[in-house]
């Protein structure tokens, strides 16, 4: 936990953004796997670590405005928790922890809900993503689990993203000590990666190097001869000679605070020349979006620079032709870039993911129905203590590429005859996380190997 200063200064914050009612922040529970007592990792509710800083389960937190009083509410563990479990302290000592003084059970917790709710006042509470929590709104507040998400505070969710968005000198050293941990599960990737490692071991070793920081890993793992399938956990695949193997994993380190990093090398010691042709072109993108990172341009603009970095690069080498500008316009790139080039990251690896796509990312506006730019997380303009990543890629989809040719789609601006010849070529993204600051920007972390002679080197 950071010092108790730090959330009592938050939560006062808070108030001040929504201006009246009590506002209910669920911590997470316990989910079983497969039976009651055997549990998926535990994850805390991040706006919970955020605003409270505790990380047990069973927990719930009490912003009352009017008052200007902070509750915490659980129920202590009795003889039976502590023989399986482990002593803890009270709700009383972990609030003492957070600046609070005002405890409760979670019986007390519903009757000062209920009561709230009879008197006509506003509960404010975020949207739920865990069925357990959407269970309590309906047994506390008679919230439908199914409208749930419709009846959250949509004033507490725009207060919590302005204020999560903005990240403190403090949330910045630990996101920093995450990005390093990143650094090293992928160079000990690019160490073992070679013919005949399977990718479940290189997966297993990245995900050794997160445990043995004291942390976890921030996402599932994708450590894949298949880079273009985006989101690739599937680890059953053998290495062999001439494929490129991609791999984004990031660390979440003690606080829970996330790191996010790609990078794409060869399976062989050295990249071959086609290889290395499509790599410089999506680093090229990549250097590109960086040198557009500063506040006040808007996230979407870094988005298309990257984009016509690719398709010029592409057209280059004949896969693309046409305008390059009404290419992208039109969305002819997304064949080769169908998604974004980053999103915001801290408590979360895609921050605030949680809250809204259209808070968190576009401000209140309503995002683009065109394919690939419609994948863009962020697009709002950048604010000085904004954590960002940047990820272009190029990712060849034999079946996306065969739909799009059999509709003869975009035929001004892509030679579907040479794209063929790439259709077994997998996909290529290099990533790094970045803090927007007053001047510019700054990359987050120790440097990544992601020029071809850095990553072949790392591999030796």
């Amino acid at each position: 936990m950071f010092d108790q200063r730090t959330y009592k200064e938050r939560r006062k914050k808070l108030k001040a953004s929504v201006k009246s009612g009590l506002i209910l922040i669920l911590g997470n529970e316990e989910s079983p796997m497969n039976y009651t007592d055997n549990t998926f990792h535990y994850r805390q509710d991040s706006s919970f670590l955020y605003f409270f800083g505790i990380n047990l389960p069973g927990l719930a937190g009490v912003i009352d405005i009017d008052s200007d009083k902070d509750y915490l509410y659980g129920d202590d563990f009795t003889i039976d928790d502590i023989v399986w479990r482990g002593f803890q302290p009270t709700i009383k000592e972990w609030a003492q922890k957070t600046g609070i003084q005002l405890t409760g059970t979670t019986l007390e917790l519903i009757d000062l809900l209920q009561q709230a709710q009879k008197s006509g006042r506003k509960v404010h509470f975020l949207p739920p993503y865990r069925p357990e929590n959407k269970i309590k709104l309906l047994k506390w507040l008679a919230v439908d689990p199914y409208a749930a998400q419709e009846a959250a505070s949509v004033e507490l969710i725009k207060a919590v993203v302005e204020q999560r968005s903005i990240k403190s000198p403090e949330e910045i050293e630990q996101i920093e000590e995450a990005v390093n941990i990143s650094v090293d599960m992928h160079h000990a990737a690019m160490r073992m990666v070679r013919p005949g490692v399977t990718e479940a071991q290189v997966a297993a070793a990245v995900h050794q190097v997160a445990q043995a920081s004291g942390g976890d890993i921030s996402f599932p793992i994708i450590a894949t001869i298949h880079g273009e399938t985006l989101h690739n956990h599937y680890h059953g695949n053998t290495l062999k000679s001439g494929d490129l193997f991609l791999l984004d994993a990031g660390a979440e380190n003690r606080m829970k605070y996330a790191g996010d990093l790609s990078s794409t090398m060869p399976v062989d010691p050295r990249f071959t020349e086609r290889q290395k042709e499509i790599y410089n072109i999506t680093l090229a993108a990549h250097e590109a979006a960086i040198a557009a990172l500063k506040p006040g341009v808007k996230n979407k603009e870094v988005h298309l620079t990257a984009c016509k970095a690719l398709a010029r690069g592409l057209k280059d080498i004949g896969l693309m032709k046409g305008d390059i500008e009404e290419a992208v316009s039109q969305g002819a790139h997304a064949l080769f870039f169908p998604c974004g080039t980053g999103h915001m990251m801290g408590l979360d690896v895609h921050d605030m993911e949680d809250l809204g796509e259209v808070f968190v990312g576009y401000d209140g506006q309503p995002k683009s129905t065109q394919f690939g730019l419609k994948s863009l997380r962020l697009a709002r303009e950048l604010q000085p203590g904004f954590v960002i990543t940047i990820e272009p890629g190029i990712y060849f989809i034999p079946q996306l590429i065969d739909r799009w040719r059999e509709e003869k789609k975009f035929i001004d601006f892509i030679d579907y005859s040479k794209v063929e010849a790439y259709k077994d070529f997998g996909g290529i993204r290099n990533e790094e996380d970045f803090l927007i600051t007053p001047e510019g920007y700054r990359l987050l972390g120790k440097p990544l190997a992601k020029t071809i002679e850095e990553v072949e080197a790392a591999k030796k």
